[in-house]
């Protein structure tokens, strides 16, 4: 199972310390409970994806939202899962497939010139 997520305080006066309404505080707190679970992540600038089985995954979006939560009164969350049971390596293999397609796409486009 993959699930993509993001996590940031809502509402509320800014955090201390925040510049412009930054939420980076916030979020790197989120970010260090997905680092500590030891499953496979990702964290790019929108989302963090990590991949485990239903109860993992679900308990580091849990937890990552409890982190964010001590930041302010209210917490956001955007989530998006992928689930396959049985199958795992979908962190990296999904892009794996991804770029063999391009490559191929870009194949066939050159042809037809």
């Amino acid at each position: 199972m993959l699930v993509a997520f993001s996590v940031s305080p809502s509402g509320g006066p800014a955090p201390e310390g925040a510049l412009d309404g930054s939420v980076s505080a916030a979020v790197a707190d989120a970010v260090l409970v997905v680092r500590s679970s030891g499953l496979p992540h990702r964290t790019d600038a929108m989302f963090t994806t990590v991949e485990g089985s239903w109860e993992e995954c679900m308990d580091v979006v849990r937890r990552a939202c409890e982190a964010v939560g001590r930041h302010g009164p209210r917490v956001s969350l955007v989530l998006k899962a992928d689930i396959r049971p049985g199958r795992e390596g979908e962190l990296t293999g999904k892009l794996e497939r991804l770029e063999a397609a391009v490559e191929r796409a870009q194949g066939e486009a050159g042809r037809g010139q």
